[in-house]
């Protein structure tokens, strides 16, 4: 017998997690764009704008539609609060948040390549190293 399934605002409950964790659990309250964001603090002073400009989107849960711009508009909005808060002026910030047509399957395209390097295994584990030593 056929059946319908109604999907209203649920269609939208999934991204948004990576927007506003505190939704879903109070112990993760860092959004997306705030890690990406610290991340990028974090690299050296002269490789920052070039990071900013080339945020690549990878897996499938970047697939979501306008994730991108979401994703592109939160950053942006981070960097021009804090370019406002700076005494001098300094120029804005470009932000590029970039996809790509093997944006689902890259993260298994780029695990595929690493293992055809003829270094990886050198310095792969066994997984009788992991269970003797751990993770660490």
């Amino acid at each position: 017998q056929p059946w319908t399934c109604d999907v209203a605002y649920e269609r939208f409950l999934g991204p948004e997690v990576f927007f506003s964790p505190e939704l879903f659990s109070q112990s993760w309250t860092k959004p997306l764009p705030q890690v990406i964001d610290e991340t990028i603090q974090q690299c050296p002073i002269d490789t920052r704008r070039g990071l900013y400009k080339s945020i690549v989107l990878s897996g499938g849960s970047t697939m979501f539609k306008d994730f991108q711009k979401r994703l592109n508009r939160d950053i942006k909005r981070i960097t021009k609060e804090r370019t406002a808060r700076m005494i001098s002026e300094s120029a804005e910030v470009d932000v590029n948040v970039v996809t790509h047509h093997m944006q689902r399957y890259a993260v298994w395209f780029g695990g595929s390549m690493l293992a055809d390097t003829p270094d990886f295994q050198r310095v792969c584990h066994t997984k009788a190293q992991y269970d003797e030593v751990g993770p660490s």
